[in-house]
């Protein structure tokens, strides 16, 4: 007589449970699921899509205005930023020009238009968040977490200003050392990108998250952003085919969503890794009960995340909410969340 179904569920849980090269990713995967890291990454991407036609009019503008002697500098620069977007990104710059460049409205277009750029840094902060299970009263508030969504802008500039270097690099090593200085080219890339990930990924993070534990995510995500360049046109080009027949513009707006949502659902991929390795976080049961210790420390957490306030203060207020019916409100709201993933996990 054949096992029944739960028996094999159990010596496959079993199984994966007994080998970490089985464990791991499954492990990434679940926490991806229980963190909802594809909404998170959707909300990136939508703000990206929203926010990348603002800064690419800063962008210009300010170009223009710096580079006004070097017309061929000005192109190369520009260029260089939207290979960010294989495919598509002549028909951005296509679509895009610069602000007028006299008087007070460029000064506040200028301004008004940076700070409607904001909201792709601000979705980035709070999936960063959400995804170290950073206690709520832990969080950068006001001014600091807007500061930190101007240096995020910042580091995309850093980006941009590397790329067009190692552009020229790339271009010149090619010609003088052959294949050699472009492998070379694409090694400095990777190192550069490295930096600027661990750079935007410290930003985005709440100081609770030490630096040292944000290295391992940044140099994941570089490689994953590197590999995603090199295969980007087929992908953008493979959306398009289609849809740029049917939906004309529309096709430019669906492959530049499907661009943006692929790069920010990799990079939290990325970014989950790195919290199931610092944390320890593996390996977790497919198919509970039973649920494993990992299981009971990943719930801790996410339990962790959910509270407004801080402990000391939530106890300075039970006596009195205990009177009025509302007090363990915080506790619950994490509890619940616990109890549903159990429910869901037993499923």
């Amino acid at each position: 007589m054949g096992a029944s179904p739960r028996s094999l569920m159990r010596k496959i849980d079993d199984f994966q449970q007994r080998h970490s090269s089985v464990a791991f990713p499954l492990a990434v995967w679940k926490k991806f699921s229980d963190d909802q890291a594809g909404n998170l990454a959707a909300l990136i991407a939508y703000f990206g899509f929203v926010s990348i036609f603002p800064l690419l009019l800063v962008f210009i503008t300010i170009l223009g205005i710096v580079l006004r002697d070097n017309p061929a500098l000005q192109q190369k620069v520009l260029n260089s930023a939207l290979t960010e977007f294989p495919v598509i990104g002549q028909q951005l710059k296509a679509n895009v020009h610069s602000l007028n460049r006299t008087g007070v409205g460029f000064v506040v277009g200028l301004i008004g238009t940076f700070l409607g750029a904001r909201g792709v840094t601000g979705a980035a902060q709070n999936a960063m968040n959400a995804v170290w299970e950073v206690p709520r009263y832990k969080r950068p508030g006001f001014p600091s977490n807007q500061l930190r969504n101007f240096g995020l802008i910042g580091v995309i500039g850093l980006g941009v200003l590397a790329t067009t270097a190692l552009s020229g690099f790339g271009t010149w090593g090619g010609r003088v050392l052959g294949a050699g200085g472009s492998v070379a080219a694409i090694a400095l890339s990777l190192v550069v990108n490295m930096g600027l990930f661990w750079l935007g990924l410290r930003l985005a993070t709440a100081p609770v998250v030490a630096t040292r534990d944000l290295r391992n995510g940044a140099i994941l995500a570089a490689i994953v952003w590197q590999a995603l360049q090199t295969l980007g046109v087929y992908f953008v080009t493979h959306s398009l085919r289609h849809a740029s027949s049917l939906y004309g513009t529309f096709g430019l707006v669906l492959g530049l969503l499907a661009w943006l949502y692929l790069q920010a659902q990799l990079t939290l991929y990325a970014v989950e890794a790195d919290v199931v390795r610092a944390r320890r976080l593996w390996p977790r049961s497919l198919f509970p009960p039973p649920l494993t210790e990992e299981d009971h420390r990943a719930y801790a957490h996410y339990r962790a995340a959910e509270i407004r306030r801080p402990p000391a203060e939530t106890a300075r207020a039970a006596p009195a909410s205990e009177g009025d019916g509302s007090g363990g409100s915080t506790q619950s709201v994490g509890e619940s969340r616990s109890t549903g993933e159990r429910t869901a996990g037993s499923g």
